[in-house]
């Protein structure tokens, strides 16, 4: 089995890419071990040292880690818990098809809302997933829409220009009561 890596925006994260599917559908976002009880896949992965985050999208892992570690160090040993696990035929998710992604808008959607998904799901998301992460929708209010970042955009160095630079000035175009774009804030 051959793991491609790839690097992110985000220098405290990388991206590995199995070349087989890793999420049957949405992504699972694993901030700490206490939090990987639904995943072998990210138990695993905390059990190497410096890992502080693990992110699974469609086809790819997105790991972060410590300031103080360094990717030649640790690469090994994700790489091979990766290679192990899907050797092994392991299940990534545990639950019944249900997806870690933050919920997005319980209620009716609304012209204006189904439309900032649409932008989001066809034009952001495919792009912010190249990166090793995902950008959720959590909601919108008052011409100001709130997104929750993911995987290696949590964090990023860049994220505030993604959000403000690219984001926001895309979506004020296609819909001209958006007025502004934030970052959900963190838990």
């Amino acid at each position: 089995m051959f793991i491609q890596t790839e690097e992110t925006p985000n220098p405290a994260t990388l991206k590995f890419l199995p070349g087989r599917q890793v999420m049957e559908s949405g992504t699972a976002e694993f901030k700490s071990e206490d939090e990987t009880a639904r995943s072998p896949l990210a138990q695993a992965l905390f059990q190497v040292d410096g890992v502080t985050g693990v992110f699974l999208g469609y086809d790819f892992i997105s790991v972060s880690k410590h300031d103080g570690k360094e990717w030649y160090l640790m690469k090994p040993g994700v790489l091979g818990v990766i290679m192990e696990h899907f050797v092994a035929g392991r299940p990534t998710i545990v639950e019944d098809g249900a997806s870690a992604s933050a919920p997005e808008d319980a209620g009716e959607d609304t012209e204006i809302v189904s439309q900032i998904k649409e932008l989001l799901d066809t034009r952001v998301r495919p792009a912010v997933a190249m990166d090793g992460g995902d950008i959720t929708f959590q909601g919108y209010e008052d011409g100001v829409v709130t997104l929750q970042m993911q995987g290696a955009c949590s964090g990023c160095p860049s994220s505030t220009a993604t959000l403000k630079m690219g984001i926001e000035n895309m979506l004020r175009h296609y819909i001209p009561e958006v007025r502004e774009v934030r970052a959900a804030a963190l838990y």
